[in-house]
């Protein structure tokens, strides 16, 4: 039985953002722990290991100024809870919830455990409705839908943060008049990125309608485990209670794996692949699979979680591992950015697994799925030409080739690259792969129907050759 309130004198040991105990007794894991320092400052903690008479607690505020004597602590017998309330978009919080605008805490509402209940998996509604981001490379070929987990994997210096605040500025349902509350968590970002985020929603008029999770660079490491759980806490408040749709941006998702890294290894634990502990499926599943929609329950969690993949390296764990877990990624091209594309998103190596489900006739448009597919295959064969021109040379290329280069080209220039501010219709990104596809013989579109070529590519070109 977990008894609240005890308080314990003096402490065993201090290890990094560790404090072991001894002489405990009616513990719980997970438990909430107050700190109190040898010059009476409080700080929070939570128990991450607990035996018979033996506790690991881990300090939110770090562990410097502890000293094994005069540091005192008080055992809560409760999970950590925030509190969680519609009155909280619009503000700015640290990874615990606690206020970071300079405002008063939050006033009424619920404490809710930020681990979140289990969901039945059969009380899930299948994702379905399709998510205008206003990208056409996303919207078009990887489309976002309602309730879909899908992250984006990056580098270092790619556009990724411009890339999620675009979306959160422009994402909307396309058959419903409804707008999205967006609750944003960043984890060991610098202020900079945080502040660009801060700008965006305020420039952009969303920021009465967003939540704000900040877990700065220079803010303790242990604090980026429990803010994506916090936002997720407040995400899962405002879908299933307030009935609302919510897209939820993590980022940067390597940093929190480093964070949980770095606790691993000062417990002894034994690593696994590249140093990262053993349950680094599981751990990453648990936050993931926060995302979805519920029956009979109107709202929806929209995750799009953001990592940075070491070297660029799509095998590393990291990003590995999500794929697994996560339906698709959206991956960004070093060679596009350099290129001078905006967004420089892969047109081959990204995929969205839901997809499919969410477009086609009385979803987006009819022909959605078959120019998808058609403009996979085209820009698949664009990608061996090119490495076939880089041995003999263009000029030694087939005419039907050199059309096909001229379809990258076009496909580059005119569909992938496009305003960070331009928010496309999916009409207006199916015209243009249409206009890309038209460069290319009628015999090579064997993707698609004949009454869609008759209708978008027959009737266009009879236009087109019109004086």
């Amino acid at each position: 039985m977990r008894v609240a309130g005890l308080e314990y004198r003096g402490v065993s040991q201090v290890d990094g953002p560790l404090v072991f105990i001894e002489g405990i007794a009616g513990v719980g894991y997970d438990d909430l722990v107050e700190i109190t320092t040898p010059s009476g400052e409080r700080r929070l903690g939570q128990v991450l290991d607990v035996s018979e008479t033996v506790a690991v607690v881990q300090a939110f505020g770090g562990t410097e100024g502890l000293s094994n004597t005069a540091t005192r602590v008080r055992f809560l017998a409760e999970p950590m809870r925030i509190p969680v309330s519609k009155g909280m978009l619009g503000r700015v919080f640290d990874g615990l919830g606690r206020p970071k605008d300079g405002l008063p805490g939050v006033v009424g509402g619920d404490r809710r455990d930020v681990q979140g209940k289990p969901i039945n998996p059969c009380a899930r509604e299948y994702p379905r409705d399709f998510i205008q981001t206003g990208i056409s490379s996303i919207d078009l070929m990887n489309t976002l839908v309602r309730g879909q987990k899908l992250p984006i994997f990056s580098g270092n210096g790619l556009p990724h943060n411009r890339i999620a605040a675009q979306i959160a500025r422009q994402a909307r349902l396309l058959r419903e008049d409804v707008s999205f509350a967006i609750v944003f968590a960043a984890m060991g970002v610098k202020y900079d990125v945080a502040q660009f985020f801060v700008d965006s929603f305020v420039q952009s008029g969303v920021v009465n309608n967003v939540a704000m999770f900040l877990s700065l660079a220079d803010d303790p490491s242990v604090e980026r485990l429990v803010t994506p759980r916090s936002a997720l806490t407040l995400a899962e408040h405002l879908a299933f209670d307030e009935g609302m749709h919510v897209l939820v941006i993590i980022t940067d998702m390597t940093n929190y794996c480093e964070s949980l890294r770095e606790i691993a290894t000062a417990r002894g634990e034994i690593p696994s692949r590249k140093g990262y502990p053993g349950y680094l499926y599981s751990d990453l599943a648990s936050l993931y699979e926060r995302a979805g929609r519920l029956k009979g329950v109107e709202g929806s969690i929209t995750q799009m979680p953001i990592l940075t993949m070491p070297g660029d390296d799509i095998s590393h764990p990291i990003p590995d591992l999500t794929g697994y877990i996560t339906e698709g990624q959206i991956v960004l091209d070093r060679d596009l950015n350099q290129r001078g594309v905006y967004p420089p998103v892969a047109g081959l190596p990204s995929l969205s697994r839901l997809m499919k489900d969410g477009i086609g006739a009385n979803r987006t448009r009819d022909d959605h799925p078959h120019v998808a597919s058609q403009l996979f295959a085209a820009y698949s064969r664009v990608k061996s030409i090119r490495s076939l021109a880089s041995v003999i040379g263009e000029e030694e290329l087939s005419p039907t080739d050199k059309l096909y280069i001229e379809f990258g080209k076009r496909f580059e220039r005119n569909l992938l690259t496009q305003g960070e501010f331009e928010n496309r219709s999916i009409e207006r990104s199916l015209e243009l792969g249409w206009e890309a596809l038209r460069i290319l013989p009628r015999s090579e579109l064997y993707r698609v129907s004949e009454e869609e070529l008759a209708k978008y590519y027959d009737q266009a070109k009879v236009a087109e050759a019109r004086p």
